[in-house]
């Protein structure tokens, strides 16, 4: 009696279903079903981080059948030995970052610079709407590149 059922749903699209009572916390919780192993347990409700393990699952909001997303990090521990890095897919040069979407700023760059170039020499083509848009995508992208770029 009380007790009310939570749907623990892992990364890889498993689930438990874990029994409690409204007035346990997120620590108990967390030493119920995941012993020895709670430092390393990431508990999510709908987007947020329950980080404080005193907090009860009432005061959460936390009702009968709800769903705690279970994620837990990569903190090597005694039990567990550290795995070795994965052999990356793509060799790359030496000093050069090259990923998937390293090319994605400077294709927008261009793309940039052919809005301003058009903008420019096409000027009765643009509304002001039409050119604070572009000098907003302007700065994001200046953003974006230092962002990148800049580390």
């Amino acid at each position: 009696p009380g007790l009310i059922k939570i749907r623990l749903k892992f990364l890889n699209d498993t689930e438990e279903v874990a029994m409690a009572r409204p007035e346990d916390t997120v620590g108990v919780l967390k030493s119920k079903y995941f012993p020895g192993q709670e430092s390393q347990m990431k508990l999510i409700y709908h987007g947020q981080l329950l980080q404080d393990q005193a907090r009860t699952l009432r005061s959460l909001r936390i009702t009968d059948n709800c769903v705690i997303h279970c994620h837990r990090s990569r903190g090597a521990t005694a039990a567990t030995p550290a795995l070795p890095d994965p052999v990356p897919a793509v060799p790359t040069a030496p000093g050069l970052p090259l990923g998937g979407g390293t090319l994605m700023v400077p294709t927008v760059m261009v793309v940039l610079a052919l809005g301003w170039y058009f903008r420019v020499n096409y000027r009765q083509l643009f509304t002001a709407p039409a050119t604070v848009s572009l000098i907003g995508v302007t700065v994001l992208v200046t953003f974006l590149a230092f962002g990148v770029y800049g580390q």
